[in-house]
């Protein structure tokens, strides 16, 4: 009984919640406005909504005659009979949403974007742990340096979005309170958009940049074979990052588009006088993708020799390799702070997960030279960032992370904003066809309650045919009785079965489809029985009590 307690109170405050909480979730899932989000993300469309126990009691006080009759009715029905005859019945048949809870470089600052951050090899462990949840079903992290973003297939949104928001502040230690001020949420439509819109590059710092769509295949990569990473989240990776190889193809995002790392070394000679940017001495520490594409656009822009500096020498020499008109000087790590002191620019791009800097290290380094303007700059675009705020206190050096590169590129508004239109038109259709695809989806349930509603009759059906033929039947004809039931089953079902399969792709077809789904269910009462989504959340509570 304490398993049947424990499902029923979390469907009925679930049930609550949601009554109270309708009008503004159907403002949140309104289309926005794609084109001024572009130029200026209006982030705050979703934030943390009011706590359950509020919801609950605003719901209590609005409909007292729901609650007393529902109360009234306790002692003579049981606790799931209760909620197939009341406002439970929206929430049972009610699918399961994709909801996106994130933060970005639009809407929270890096102090709290390194804190939530996940790194690659701990994103199956957060899978795990997310789909844990009791209200969580499918789930993937996108972390990179710009963002850091949960998506997940809820079997309830606001449980499923709180559930998930915890598991963030346990993970970070950041209260809940404050995630949710920075925090933005979409769901499904809307979470589509965001995925598709995010790898194409319409999202990012820069425009049409191109390491994000990366970052969405290592999801897909690293997901492969996670419980958790489920069929509607790897679909959703998979069709984002068709739809960035699509948008890079038939338009000219990319043209001219600079990286996280582009902009970084722009941002240096942009601080550095113009005179010095033949002379400066260059120092970038970390030898990773970043780190790499960094020494490439200082070579780009007629850096000539820069010191690196890495765990390893092996990447540094693969660099060297292929940038041969750059004297590259490779350091190890114990030798960081002797190569900084030499250095009027250093670039920091590690995996390191404390900082390589702070101002200890930096106060008694000897000072830089007047023709690179007396400040020694550190760029940071790592997340955790390498280089601590406090550097900053001092008067002889400053700190740049990647929340400065906005500064790079504010400018060439307008030509971003017609590139990023030829780009929704292909989201746009894209969006479409996975929303088809995902309605399809909906006769599934459909097909496994009229095999097993068809099974049960053939079953009893059968068990009455052989007790008749009494107790000494042989097993060669028990074997065909029931190989003969099975197939004429099979045989009156194939029809129903091909009018409920479609793969989406169609429009026409998928709306007949769902027709027919409706037909069988009325036809069979098959709505009657207890909904997938009730079946999943009373096995994750089980499995949680367990």
């Amino acid at each position: 009984m304490a398993v049947s307690s424990a499902f029923v109170g979390a469907k009925l405050e679930a049930l609550l919640v949601r009554n109270a909480a309708s009008p503004s979730m159907s403002a949140s899932a309104a289309p926005r406005a794609r084109l001024a989000a572009l130029s200026r993300r209006n982030w705050g469309m979703v934030k943390c909504e009011a706590a359950p126990d509020a919801l609950a009691a605003q719901a209590d006080a609005a409909e007292p005659t729901n609650a007393a009759s529902f109360s009234a009715s306790a002692s003579s029905l049981s606790a799931l009979e209760q909620l197939k005859t009341s406002a439970a019945d929206r929430y049972t048949k009610e699918r399961s949403s994709i909801v996106v809870i994130g933060l970005s470089i639009h809407t929270a600052p890096v102090e709290m974007r390194e804190k939530l951050a996940v790194p690659e090899a701990e994103w199956p462990r957060a899978i795990s742990e997310l789909c844990g949840l009791n209200h969580i079903e499918e789930a993937a992290v996108l972390s990179t340096c710009n963002r850091m973003e949960i998506y997940v297939v809820a079997l309830s949104r606001h449980r499923g979005v709180k559930e998930v928001t915890d598991w963030m502040s346990k993970t970070s230690g950041i209260p809940a309170s404050e995630i949710c001020e920075h925090r933005f949420l979409l769901y499904d439509q809307d979470a589509t958009q965001h995925i598709f819109e995010v790898s194409a590059g319409l999202d990012s710092l820069v425009l049409g940049e191109g390491q994000i769509l990366a970052q969405v295949k290592q999801v897909v990569k690293v997901g492969q074979g996670v419980v958790g990473f489920g069929r509607n989240i790897s679909g959703l990776f998979k069709h984002a990052i068709t739809v960035g190889k699509r948008v890079r193809t038939e338009t000219n995002i990319a043209a001219g588009a600079v990286s996280v790392s582009s902009a970084a070394v722009e941002l240096a000679l942009m601080k550095l006088p113009e005179a010095s940017h033949s002379t400066a001495r260059m120092l970038v520490v970390g030898a990773g993708k970043m780190g790499k594409l960094v020494i490439k656009h200082l070579a780009a822009k007629g850096c000539t020799k820069m010191v690196v500096v890495n765990r390893t020498e092996d990447r540094v020499s693969a660099i060297r390799e292929e940038i041969k008109d750059v004297e590259i000087i490779y350091k190890p790590l114990t030798e960081m702070l002797t190569c900084t002191a030499e250095a009027d620019v250093v670039f920091t791009s590690t995996a390191s997960e404390t900082p390589l800097f702070l101002k200890e290290h930096v106060v008694d380094l000897p000072p830089v030279g007047s023709n690179v303007g007396g400040l020694r700059l550190f760029v940071d675009i790592s997340v955790p960032r390498n280089v601590g705020a406090c550097v900053n206190d001092l008067k002889t050096a400053r700190v740049y992370n990647v929340d400065d590169l906005k500064e790079v590129v504010a400018a060439n508004k307008e030509d971003r904003l017609r590139k990023a239109m030829e780009a929704q038109a292909i989201i746009a259709e894209e969006s479409g066809q996975f929303e088809a695809w995902r309605d399809s989806l909906e006769t599934v349930p459909t097909i496994k309650k009229l095999r097993a509603y068809a099974e049960r009759i053939r079953g009893a059906e059968l068990e009455k045919c052989l007790s008749k033929m009494g107790d000494d039947i042989p097993k060669k004809t028990r074997k065909a009785v029931d190989d003969l039931s099975r197939g004429i089953v099979n045989k009156l079902l194939h029809g129903p079965m091909q009018h409920l399969r479609c793969d989406g792709s169609d429009s026409r077809t998928l709306s007949e489809t769902l027709e027919n789904m409706h037909a069988l269910n009325r036809m069979f009462s098959l709505e009657t029985e207890i909904s997938v989504l009730e079946q999943k959340i009373r096995a994750k509570v089980e499995q949680s009590q367990n």
